[in-house]
């Protein structure tokens, strides 16, 4: 047996012991969980069954943490505004607070109104349903991280409701108008996030880096930038989260308190991002590291809100189960409940250890593999992903956090190409128009292309066009396909189309599948001999 192969024997052995770790701690984490649900209901009748949804619910909330959080923080990861491990325990932190402290609304576990109410209102049924429903929807997100397909958890959830509502009530219990609803995210939501991103980086691009002078553009731009991010964060934070604490907020109170801190903000970090900017050098590899501490705190308030506001996919069917076995003399089902802090504990530690377990694969699939990002493309990203909800909660427009983040990566994505195609084409223009000349003469008017502002380019280009009309009549043209191949080519090297596909299609098919796993999770369940 020669070094190569042992080497491999020891690699492969290497990752069975840290799927055995991870194994454990999972373990661990359920028994725990299991002895928590033991110990605040001693003396329960349904004590098995209270148990068993128990470790469903956490498992549920593993999911989110190793599925949904990598939206949040996968773009800082790729830019490199924050290494994986910072990112994994800022994330932890945050989700498991935002769950803590912000999570505990009054939960409708009937999923935006897909189900009625009234056509499972016996207990038995319901609980069976809740039960169906946690299982299917977790295991299509464990399913979706396995293959690194970033998909939603909410409508991974509602899948599975569905499905096992109508094995339950037939098909006559969906609200078919709430599911085309829905099911309009998966365009609305990407669409937005994608304009808004390509917005922002476009303002970005105009006002710094298409600058002669990026350092003193940057000065000027960036505390704004600033300003609007802390608005629209701090907004964000307040409708998301602090408004499940302190719920006789209103949105005008809202936005103002928001305007507030982020004029505060802006007139502290002005003169700090001068400071900063004054020993930068002019390139915009030198001006991206003014967007780092920005990037960081959008990651941690964007986990902290995912907490508060996604823990209920986890812990409000848990919340409802535990209720209705509570009240199990009475045989009606509880489709609205108050989420006990054990409840949301588990919510918040699930959502936690999920992200640190099994989260860097879809956070790097997230940060790098659909394309490249730096910070101020990330930057754009996180404020894509605040806004977007926002416009979207006040139009009443159903949206998907993380279609909204995906959109945004995909439109950066594609900015970068069409920018990109037409800085090449400029500079073959340039380079035609020249021909014959010296090398060196050539370089030096690249260069001066390169250099000058976006106007200037402008202006140089429409010079040469007009100068050097003749030659430019005599270009040899590609026929359909030779462009056509070309093009493909050339856009493979910004935005990775195998990505982009296999993430169009799981969103395509989630709910459908988590559906299929919910009628057959509560088809099993039923035929179980499963009572109360």
């Amino acid at each position: 047996m020669d070094i190569k192969n042992i080497n491999q024997i020891e690699e492969a052995t290497k990752f069975n012991q840290k799927d055995i770790t991870k194994l454990f701690i999972v373990l661990i984490f359920f028994v725990a969980i299991s002895l928590l649900a033991i110990f605040t209901h001693i003396g329960y009748s349904n004590m098995l069954l209270l148990v068993f949804a128990t470790i469903v619910g956490g498992y549920m909330a593993m999911n989110i943490g190793a599925n949904d959080v990598a939206n949040n923080v996968g773009p800082a990861v790729g830019s490199r505004a924050i290494t994986l491990v910072g990112a994994i325990i800022i994330a932890a932190i945050c989700e498991a607070g935002g769950a803590m402290i912000a999570g505990g609304e009054v939960v409708n576990t009937i999923k935006s109104g897909i189900i009625s109410p009234h056509n499972i209102s016996e207990a038995k049924i319901f609980v069976a349903l809740m039960l169906a429903a946690l299982t299917s929807g977790a295991v299509w997100l464990h399913l979706a991280t396995a293959i690194g397909a970033p998909v939603s958890t909410t409508h991974s959830l509602v899948g599975g409701i569905i499905g096992a509502g109508i094995v339950a009530g037939g098909w006559g219990v969906v609200n078919w108008l709430e599911l085309a609803r829905i099911a309009s995210s998966w365009i609305i939501s990407p669409v937005l996030g994608g304009i808004i991103a390509v917005i922002f980086l476009l303002i970005i691009k105009k006002s710094i880096t298409y600058k002669e002078n990026k350092r003193e553009a940057a000065k000027r731009v960036v505390p704004i930038l600033i300003f609007i991010m802390t608005w629209a964060f701090t907004l964000y934070l307040i409708l998301k989260g602090l408004t499940k604490i302190l719920p006789s907020i209103h949105l005008g109170v809202s936005v103002i308190v928001s305007l507030v801190v982020a004029i505060i903000v802006y007139f502290i970090v002005r003169p700090i991002v001068a400071k900063k900017a004054d020993v930068l050098l002019n390139t915009k590899e030198d001006i991206n590291s003014l967007f780092t501490i920005p990037l960081i705190f959008s990651a941690a308030l964007l986990s902290f809100a995912h907490g508060a506001n996604d823990v209920a996919n986890a812990i409000g069917p848990l919340a409802a189960i535990n209720e209705t076995l509570k009240n199990i003399t009475e045989s009606v089902a509880v489709t609205k409940s108050s989420v006990p802090l054990w409840i949301m504990f588990i919510g918040g530690l699930g959502i936690a250890l999920g992200l640190a377990l099994y989260g860097p694969r879809l956070i790097k699939t997230v940060g790098n593999e659909i394309t490249d990002l730096d910070k101020m493309r990330a930057f754009c990203i996180a404020m894509s992903a605040a806004l977007t909800v926002l416009l979207a909660s006040q139009l009443g427009l159903p949206v998907s956090s993380t279609h909204i983040t995906i959109g945004a990566i995909f439109g950066v994505g594609f900015l970068r190409e069409y920018l990109k195609k037409r800085y090449y084409e400029m500079q073959q223009t340039i380079i035609e128009a020249h021909k014959g000349r010296d090398a060196q003469e050539v370089e030096a008017f690249l260069d001066k292309f390169n250099k000058a502002s976006i106007k200037r380019k402008g202006i140089l280009l429409e010079e040469i066009k007009v100068k050097n009309q003749n030659r430019f009549k005599n270009l040899p043209n590609f026929d359909k396909k030779e462009r056509k191949a070309l093009k493909k080519a050339y856009k493979q090297e910004l935005v990775k189309r195998s990505a982009i596909n296999k993430i169009i299609a799981s969103w395509l098919i989630t709910v459908p599948a988590s559906a299929l796993l919910g009628a057959f999770t509560y088809f099993i369940i039923i035929k179980s001999g499963f009572d109360l």
